[in-house]
């Protein structure tokens, strides 16, 4: 089992910057895959960015040039960096961690955090 809590959500201005955190805990060694999903209201959930164990890195066409995605492996810790926020960056942004122990692979969700861009 793996717990993982986000933090950081919160109400900012367009164009202002927001990191989100993730801290992940219980069999993290089996981690994967780290990524940041969102749903806006009335929207499907989207995958914005993900950090894979071998470095492999994936954002978002939506996000790209504007988000960062990072890791600490040391503190079983995963980072957004969002800079030029935009409103239609508002939703519920939660973190997913993919663990493959013993032949499967789990899925793992945080309880997700909200960030609200106003204009």
């Amino acid at each position: 089992q793996v717990q993982l809590v986000e933090s950081g959500g919160g109400l900012v201005q367009t164009g202002a910057s927001l990191t989100l955190s993730c801290a992940a805990s219980g069999e993290t060694a089996c981690i994967e895959t780290m990524a940041w999903y969102r749903q806006g209201l009335g929207k499907e959930r989207e995958l914005v960015a993900s950090l894979a164990n071998g470095g492999y890195t994936y954002y978002s066409d939506s996000v790209k040039g504007r988000f960062i995605v990072s890791r600490d492996n040391a503190k079983n810790a995963v980072y957004l960096q969002m800079n030029s926020l935009k409103p239609e960056d508002t939703a519920v942004y939660s973190c997913n961690a993919d663990c493959f122990f013993d032949s499967t692979l789990y899925d793992y969700w945080g309880q997700g955090t909200q960030v609200t861009v106003s204009s």
